[in-house]
């Protein structure tokens, strides 16, 4: 299985933020769409990403006025990424080795998309389900 085919289910549509957004305004969009991590689009091209987890941990060095602040100044600047054409094993590798719950889909600098750890771990379900009922059917038949 490819990530095209997740995206394909799940489709294209990605929420993001500019990299000049301030820390607060990142906040109020993770909530509001319940997401972990967003990806920073500039002029269309991505420029990195910011996770919950890179909130709290610059909370901690810099406290309140923390929330003042633009994403750029607390942002993932080296971005893993994938294309339509990776294959989901290979991909749920590079998460677990990188420590990164979500992958921008990345072709010629366009975004086309971001799947995270349970969009891998819901096509890997998935995937086993449909050969376990090809496997049920093969042996009543």
């Amino acid at each position: 299985m490819r990530i095209a085919d997740i995206l394909r289910s799940k489709g294209h549509a990605v929420a993001t933020i500019e990299p000049e957004a301030t820390v607060s305004a990142l906040l109020a969009r993770l909530a509001e769409g319940n997401y972990g991590a967003l990806p920073v689009v500039q002029d269309g091209r991505l420029v990195g990403m910011v996770s919950e987890r890179d909130v709290v941990r610059k909370l901690y060095e810099r406290g309140a006025d923390l929330l003042g602040i633009a994403v750029s100044e607390i942002m993932t600047t080296v971005v893993a990424t994938c294309t339509p054409d990776d294959g989901v094993s290979a991909l749920a590798e590079v998460m677990t080795n990188r420590r990164v719950r979500h992958l921008p889909v990345v072709v010629d600098d366009e975004l086309l998309g971001i799947v995270s750890i349970g969009d891998l771990v819901k096509a890997r379900i998935d995937s086993l389900e449909r050969e376990r009922e090809q496997l049920e059917s093969y042996i009543v038949q």
